[in-house]
């Protein structure tokens, strides 16, 4: 060399791609779930959300973190949260795509599918703005409780139009809406909640109450209302509290201050507090945890299609680096033991897409009993499996990249940012106990053991392993008596289902694998320990990015 430096051997970042179109488990996930769907709009948002341009707003975004000002020049309370203009780039671009209320409204014969699949696309970009688009989603259909709110607030909570403003509901095009749960000494316990609620009056929008107390984790604070749990005299209730009153004036909501999260960078949680806020009651006073169960469903979705779409994302960013990256004399992707990552990696990642949108076909079906009992079944299921797995599968793809993976700067720098956004979805909306608890519930509703063996069932034959795990899930979901085995028992019914819609709409190469791996004992206890015999080549084929 007749320079001190040169560089070679670096791969050129995963970039200008369309996520959709490349993405062949996903495509097949939808033929499957919803063989009529239109998926036009996807293609498009695919090669909008890979392009170059998006990217550099995800990484903006991210390092120009959300602020907080409480008090304006003069000493005037604000409570403002201030974005960069990459974030709002980023809100604009996923109401476009209906990713927030629009299902409940929208004209598709598969609209949650549609939206499911949208979510998932957006998470390989940036999930941490979706946060709001999440909560708007699920509290969507708990507005229907109060009449006089839905009239007014759900034409705009489908909207396509995004205005960040901070002002009255009725001057703006579209609107977007969180939620206020979880206090400090209570956190999953909601019971424990202590914010208390007094009667203030009623208008057109029913019975109006103040609130007076806080709330832990309040995110997307810039939200243009809330739903919130507080106590009432009949008990926990739900309440809806605009950060705008109808009259223009600010509510008494004094953000506190913004968490300092691991990950989820982009988005603002914060700590807040309830001077005597206006807020109006949703449902039945009393009726508070009901409510929040059925919005948490919603979110609990949203969590098993974010983490499969980072999931999806990791494993492209490592089969666009292990393919351009030379090592020990050729590329890194022919390297035997790297072969055997890879394909672990696509199985993994494919199972949770197919798993995910299982789930929300449920959604789509909901006069049909069999697919109310799935969702209520699935939703805890998929939400502790596909995300109990999420950390561990960003921590094995980074390790693909070596030293490149671990840094925060470049196109490679994302899988940083993944690694610390992987644990989130794991801890909102109930952790990895709240959900093994929640399926125990959802077995003692409706008959359980018959809706899960008939979704078996179109798999039987399939895989010895298969149908060995299916034959035994019944009797042990009849024999549940202890907690202590719960998350074993989701774990299960999990990789079931997985193997099961494999076994329906993935390669014999890859339903094989999976069987065999997850469910045959042909397996370590670490990503890149499947049997020799494994067809590498086929498995890592189907999952490339390009």
């Amino acid at each position: 060399m007749d320079t001190t430096h040169e560089v070679f051997n670096q791969p050129t970042p995963l970039v200008d791609y369309n996520l959709f179109d490349t993405n062949r488990p996903l495509r097949d996930a939808l033929k499957f779930n919803a063989p009529a769907l239109q998926t036009t709009q996807l293609h498009e948002l695919g090669a909008t959300l890979g392009s170059a341009g998006m990217q550099a707003h995800a990484r903006l975004a991210n390092i120009h973190t959300p602020e907080l000002h409480t008090h304006d020049r003069f000493g005037r309370r604000v409570d403002e949260v201030e974005f960069h203009p990459s974030y709002h780039a980023l809100m604009s671009a996923a109401l476009g795509a209906g990713l927030h209320g629009t299902p409940w409204t929208g004209a598709s014969a598969s609209p949650h599918v549609l939206r499911a699949a949208g979510f998932m696309l957006f998470t390989e970009l940036e999930p941490s703005i979706l946060c709001p688009i999440s909560m708007t989603y699920a509290v969507t259909p708990a507005l229907r409780g109060n009449a006089g709110v839905y009239a007014d607030w759900g034409p705009k909570l489908g909207s396509l139009r995004y205005d960040p403003a901070l002002k009255r509901f009725s001057d703006k095009p579209g609107v977007t809406m969180g939620m206020g749960m979880t206090e400090k000494q209570g956190g999953s316990d909601v019971r424990a909640n202590t914010t208390r609620a007094v009667r203030d009056g009623s208008d057109a929008w029913g019975e109006r109450y103040a609130i007076t107390g806080h709330k832990w984790f309040f995110s997307a604070p810039m939200c243009d209302a809330f739903l919130v749990l507080a106590q009432a005299p009949a008990g926990l209730s739900c309440f809806f509290l605009p950060r705008v009153l109808p009259d223009g004036t600010r509510n008494a909501i004094q953000i506190q201050r913004l968490k300092d999260k691991l990950g989820n960078k982009a988005n603002a949680s914060s700590e807040v507090e309830f001077q005597g806020a206006s807020a109006w009651l949703v449902g039945e006073e009393g009726r508070g945890i009901p409510q929040i169960l059925e919005m948490g469903t919603m979110t609990r979705l949203d969590c098993a299609l974010g983490t499969s779409g980072l999931m999806r994302q990791s494993l492209g960013i490592a089969l666009n680096h292990a393919t351009q990256r030379n090592a020990f004399g050729k590329p890194l992707i022919e390297q035997p033991l790297m072969k055997n990552v890879l394909a672990d990696l696509a199985l993994e990642s494919e199972a949770a897409t197919a798993l995910a949108i299982r789930l929300a076909r449920a959604f789509d079906r909901q006069d049909d009993e069999h697919e109310r009992l799935m969702a209520r079944l699935l939703t805890p299921v998929a939400k502790f499996w596909i995300c109990k797995r999420g950390s561990h599968f960003a921590q094995e793809a980074m390790e693909c990249l070596g030293g490149n993976g671990y840094v925060e700067e470049g196109g490679e720098g994302i899988m940083a940012r993944i690694y610390r956004e992987m644990p989130l979805n794991s801890i909102w909306e109930g952790a990895g106990n709240i959900m093994a608890l929640d399926l125990l519930r959802g077995l003692r509703k409706g008959d359980a053991i018959a809706a899960l063996t008939k979704e078996l069932a179109p798999a039987r034959g399939q895989h010895a392993a298969l149908d060995r795990l299916s034959d035994a899930l019944p009797a042990r979901i009849e024999a549940m008596a202890s907690e202590a085995e719960a998350r074993r028992l989701a774990q299960d019914v999990a990789l079931a289902v997985q193997a099961s819609l494999l076994a329906q709409t993935a390669p014999a190469a890859v339903a094989g694998a999976f069987c065999a791996s997850r469910l045959g004992g042909d397996w370590g206890n670490a990503f890149g320990t499947l049997g020799a015999g494994t067809d590498f080549d086929s498995i890592i084929q189907r999952a490339q990015p390009r």
